[in-house]
């Protein structure tokens, strides 16, 4: 099963918001969900991978089990129709094809924000699962770490990952920036949709914003988010005092006028500095505000023109990637290549060290314990040297895609059929 590896993948590429939130795994789910495909599936190697874009599993096998992962699926989801959604996944049963599907979706250039550098550490984990789940193999552990390898290579001779190339991303990138000399900067979110939510989730994985406080009219939908994020909730009968504590007042309130007038700002007493970031569109903080002294504005336009210089920025150095991966992939095929001939190579051992051992056991009663351990080395060298030029051949005929014809040779040779087959571990 060296060429046999497969994907079945559900994204923002083909499901919307909705459909994904009705089919994404959390981290017990996804590790419930590898026993239940490890008792139920023929596979030598499976991943699930689980993020808020897509929900995929990659596996190797002889035959294509999409369909019974997808019931499976729909049996852990509590979809009992599950086949109504089958338009929304994409089944992938060429090998090579999911093994430059699950490097792309790796590196981030499958991503809702191109080079997105959560993904990577979400692969990371997806594979820890599959490890302590005992759902990998030697191809899919050979393979990730491949992985890994390469997005090093891409984190470190590209600018492939280098700023914030989606809204929320660069709001947060943003607040780091302006409170660097803050120590603990105090973060109120006022308004929580869609970018909002968005906003507190980066906010829940910056290193030096841990001081965030949400407050949504909808006291109950800010209190999920918080729950979600691990941040405090503030009663928005509160609201002024949480203007008056807060450093940044990131806003996203959706409502045809501004929502935070002059008036309502100069009361606040501002006597050093205060950022306010508006993300609603009609602008939701009145233009005037950033007259006050002390208070400093930024908009939309501002937030975007960032994320659209890290995406064009991203962007160029895409066809770098490409490149790097490709050369990865070669050498992962070469490894693959390899793995074909590797049983004979190790039956071709055993049958040498084999006819080594039968000849030592007939002379060794006549030897000094020195003289054996002397032709022991002896023998075991010579046979080292006489198994090594089969060994280059064969790998040099797998490159060229001719081992068939040397390992027939050899088996006829040394009578390899009969040898035990190698033990995996």
């Amino acid at each position: 099963m060296l060429h046999n590896f497969k994907a079945v993948t559900l994204s923002y590429k083909k499901a919307p918001l909705d459909i994904r939130e009705l089919i994404a795994l959390d981290e017990p789910s996804c590790k419930q969900f590898l026993g239940t495909l490890k008792d139920f599936i023929q596979a030598g190697d499976i991943l699930v991978l689980s993020t808020c874009n897509r929900t995929e599993v990659y596996y190797t096998a002889d035959v294509d089990y999409s369909q019974e992962i997808i019931k499976l699926l729909g049996i852990q989801k509590g979809i009992a129709q599950i086949t109504k959604y089958l338009d929304y996944f994409t089944i992938i049963n060429t090998h090579q094809d999911a093994v430059q599907h699950l490097f792309d979706v790796s590196m981030g250039l499958d991503a809702q924000v191109v080079g997105d550098i959560q993904i990577s550490n979400q692969v990371k984990q997806a594979y820890q699962w599959a490890a302590d789940n005992e759902t990998a193999g030697p191809f899919l552990h050979r393979l990730l770490h491949t992985i890994f390898f390469t997005n090093k290579r891409v984190v470190q001779e590209t600018s492939f990952r280098d700023g914030a190339a989606s809204t929320s991303y660069a709001t947060v990138e943003l607040v780091e920036e302006l409170t660097n000399d803050i120590d603990n900067p105090r973060i109120l979110v006022v308004g929580i949709g869609e970018i909002g939510a968005d906003v507190c989730r980066n906010l829940k994985d910056s290193s030096v914003l841990n001081n965030v406080v949400i407050t949504n009219r909808t006291t109950s939908k800010a209190q999920l988010l918080a729950d979600e994020c691990g941040f405090e909730v503030l009663p928005f009968e509160n609201l002024v005092q949480g203007l008056k504590e807060a450093d940044v007042v990131i806003s996203s309130i959706s409502r045809d006028t501004p929502f935070f007038t002059t008036e309502m700002v100069k009361r606040l007493e501002v006597l050093s500095y205060k950022f306010f970031i508006d993300l609603s569109v009609p602008r939701s903080i009145e233009a005037e505000v950033e007259n006050i002294p002390g208070v400093l504005v930024y908009n939309i336009d501002t937030i975007q023109n960032k994320a659209s210089a890290a995406l064009e920025q991203r962007l160029a150095s895409v066809p770098k990637v490409k490149q790097i991966i490709s050369e990865s992939i070669e050498q992962f095929q070469d490894w693959t290549k390899e793995m074909v001939v590797s049983p004979t190579i190790h039956k071709l051992k055993n049958a040498l060290e084999n006819i080594r051992q039968e000849e030592l056991a007939r002379h060794l009663k006549k030897l000094t314990p020195a003289e054996t351990k002397l032709i022991d080395d002896v023998t075991r060298n010579i046979m080292q040297k006489i198994i090594k030029l089969p060994v280059l051949q064969l790998k040099a005929a797998c490159k060229r895609g001719e081992a068939e014809t040397l390992i027939d040779v050899l088996n006829d040779l040394f009578n390899l059929e009969n040898q035990p087959e190698p033990t995996q571990k």
